[in-house]
């Protein structure tokens, strides 16, 4: 695309989101200060109408971006920070309370929807799939056994479990250290397919451990963080009965958040999907920016926004990026404690 055609479709992107109404040749000119007519830039226009860039309602009217054309927008952006008073200000609110992942999740996904004024979503970060970090075994009885269970990510799980025979605190101590070198970091696959030779009593440990982390693996992301969809019913594309209705049906069967997460994220970076680019049929009229945040092999959450085509996109980008940053930093921080202090605890006890 050469560089005055990108110019053209860059500012029907930008009046497109800016006014929600079709872009005529005369805004295109006035926008780019270009020394041209409007006659050229309706040839323009055409052009990338007939790339499938835009998109014309009618012959007479102005233009409008396909999803091609958002595309083509999005990758042309430039890396835009977030204000440094926002940053500040959002800095601020996080240290005002208290260190809990809920209120932070609760927090974030609030000051999210009101910066880009359409939903934000947020998952609670889980590791990928767990991983084995320390055990406990402690005599409650002769032949009963209580199993601590901690894992990567300072989750702590607990199982109780029977011996056909008397079994001492000793004994527990030996089978503990033997399973912690064997088992340290693996995951619950992993753990099966070691070859390490085992008692019966390892053996009976083993298996329930490995249930546990079994159960954990299976555990999805029940409860998201979800807020703003105020905002998205405000904007003009739901100003129909049909659109609104559709979008609250979305919500309430919560196929919006599932819809969501079956676009996978890289691993790095900020991802946009635009559009038919979503895996799921439901909201392939919507946009979603979403990103990672958390401890990578530890406890990794989804940060993301869901709104329309019409997507400020450089905003969404850039407070997306701040967030998962925020998020990065203080689940570190409070996930580097929580392990240290169950680790703590399950020595004591």
């Amino acid at each position: 695309m050469n560089i005055r055609t990108a110019m053209v479709l860059s500012s029907i992107a930008r009046q497109y989101i800016s006014r929600a109404a079709p872009v005529s040749s005369a805004s295109v000119v006035e926008d780019c200060g270009l020394d041209i007519s409007s006659a050229t830039i309706r040839n323009e226009m055409v052009v990338l109408e007939n790339e499938g860039y835009i998109i014309r309602p009618h012959h007479a009217a102005g233009s409008i971006p396909s999803d091609k054309g958002y595309r083509y927008y999005v990758e042309t952006l430039k890396y835009i920070e977030l204000p440094i008073e926002e940053q500040r200000l959002i800095s601020h609110l996080f240290h005002q309370v208290e260190e809990n992942l809920e209120q932070w999740l609760s927090l974030a996904v609030t000051l999210l929807s009101q910066r880009v004024q359409n939903i934000a979503i947020m998952t609670s970060p889980k590791p990928p799939a767990c991983r084995f970090k320390h055990a406990e075994l402690v005599s409650l009885q002769e032949h009963m056994v209580l199993i601590v269970l901690v894992l990567r990510g300072a989750t702590i799980r607990q199982q109780l479990v029977s011996f056909e025979h008397p079994i001492t605190q000793e004994e527990l101590r030996v089978i503990t250290d033997k399973l912690a070198i064997a088992y340290s970091g693996l995951s619950a696959i992993r753990i099966s397919n070691n070859k390490s030779e085992l008692t019966p009593d390892e053996q009976r440990v083993t298996d329930c451990i490995l249930k546990l982390m079994k159960t954990e693996d299976g555990r999805s992301h029940q409860d998201p963080y979800m807020d703003g969809l105020h905002y998205l019913m405000n904007q003009p594309e739901f100003n129909t009965g049909h659109r609104m209705m559709n979008l609250m049906g979305l919500v309430e069967q919560r196929q919006l958040i599932e819809a969501m997460l079956n676009n996978k994220p890289s691993e790095y970076g900020t991802q946009v999907i635009i559009g038919k680019e979503n895996q799921s049929e439901v909201i392939q009229t919507y946009s979603v920016v979403m990103s990672h945040y958390g401890i990578p092999d530890e406890a990794i959450g989804t940060i993301g926004v869901v709104g329309p085509t019409r997507m400020p996109y450089a905003r969404t980008i850039s407070a997306i990026n701040f967030m998962s940053s925020m998020m990065n930093k203080l689940v570190s921080e409070l996930y580097g404690r929580e392990s240290q202090d169950i680790r703590k605890k399950a020595i004591n006890n």
